[in-house]
């Protein structure tokens, strides 16, 4: 344990671990397979990192997105780590060059997106390094059950038979117990240590407001905190970009993000919002996977989530500062009726899963009970808390 906080110390600048970090790091030292369900902003990335510093050979960690694995490896390298990712920003040379230094175990840890990483060639290359661990982030994405299921995650299931005997270590902030149970099935994971941390936040409130005059509603909302800032997540890349125009017409800086832009102009906003250059995001569901921006204020949902763990995992972008912060979610009939219309145009298999999700999200946002009990009640957790 001393080596361990001598590094947290050393590398992180931290004095003490956060809930439930240290038995992680533990468990993964002792390596044995992990799962680690840890809140937005609970400190997901050092129960895999901090291992990685205290054990010879290479942690393997699969990420989504490419610019998160940048936006890590920049702070692992400015705290001299030695960390590298590989994806297609990288020229021929430049990624070259970087898998010639995993030859030669020249770095700790390597970021890389599961397309990749599954490639033939690539686990060909990758049998032949000292591998210490696997390190799934956002495992919720290998389940079809989660709300942002990606194909290329079903392949990390074969991770198992190529790697028989590293320890894998899977992480989420975002899972109920049926995706949970998925998420170890489809990765193999071998009599996992399994962490649960609680899904409350305490600092945040949430509101459902009837939807009438959408822009006005969030104008008046966003005028009534001038010193605040914060996100608005709409259902579609035009209405993002119209809100964005509209509120800075209104004297609101405001800038759109979605998938729709280029990488570097997304980027560019995204920065711009983390300086507090622009009070207001507004974005679709592309903005939110790894955004650690603590003073967020307030999120507004300006249409229907697809699925509570969608909605969840939005609105712990508020907040994680501790602080008191705002979630409020405008609901209409009409966005339920463009949900199921969204929804009929995907495959029967898909349908039943989305329209059980759906069935769930409108329940939230018609419910005469405590929201926050609501939510909790959806991933398994009971509140008020029981008191034994």
């Amino acid at each position: 344990m001393m080596q361990s906080l001598l590094a947290l110390k050393k590398y992180f600048g931290y004095d003490a671990f956060r809930p439930l970090q240290q038995e992680i790091i533990d468990d993964a030292l002792a390596n044995r397979d992990v799962f680690a369900l840890l809140p937005t902003g609970g400190g997901k990335s050092l129960c895999f990192q901090l291992p990685a510093l205290l054990r010879d050979g290479v942690t393997i960690v699969v990420s989504p997105l490419i610019a998160l694995m940048k936006d890590q490896v920049d702070a692992l390298r400015t705290s001299g780590i030695a960390a590298t990712f590989l994806n297609s920003t990288l020229a021929g040379n430049e990624a070259r060059e970087r898998l010639r230094g995993l030859d030669r175990n020249q770095f700790r840890l390597l970021y890389v997106a599961p397309e990749r990483l599954m490639m033939e060639n690539f686990l060909e290359r990758a049998l032949n390094w000292n591998i210490a661990q696997i390190a799934i982030d956002e495992a919720h994405c290998i389940s079809e059950w989660g709300h942002d299921f990606r194909p290329e995650y079903r392949e990390l299931k074969k991770l198992r038979t190529h790697f028989p005997d590293v320890p894998i270590m899977a992480l989420t902030a975002t899972a109920t117990e049926r995706v949970r149970d998925d998420i170890i099935k489809q990765l193999k994971l071998r009599d996992p240590c399994c962490y649960f941390a609680s899904f409350n936040r305490p600092n945040l409130t949430y509101r459902v407001v009837a939807k009438s005059s959408a822009y006005q509603q969030v104008l008046e909302f966003i005028r009534a905190r001038p010193n605040e800032s914060g996100i608005v997540y709409c259902a579609s890349r035009k209405s993002t970009d119209a809100l964005a125009e509209k509120l800075t017409k209104d004297g609101i800086k405001a800038l759109p993000y979605h998938a729709g832009m280029e990488p570097r102009e997304r980027t560019r906003n995204q920065e711009a919002f983390l300086r507090d250059d622009a009070r207001v995001i507004t974005a679709t569901i592309a903005f939110g996977m790894g955004i650690n921006k603590p003073n967020v204020r307030f999120v507004i949902h300006h249409d229907l989530p697809k699925n509570i763990e969608g909605y969840y995992q939005e609105t712990g972008r508020a907040g994680r500062d501790g602080l008191p912060s705002e979630c409020v979610l405008l609901f209409s009939v009409g966005d339920v009726v463009k949900q199921r219309r969204f929804i009929e145009e995907k495959s029967e298999s898909e349908q039943r899963i989305a329209h059980e999700q759906l069935r769930t999200m409108i329940a939230y946002a018609e419910t005469r009970h405590c929201r926050r009990a609501t939510l909790l009640q959806y991933f398994g957790e009971s509140w008020p808390p029981s008191v034994e």
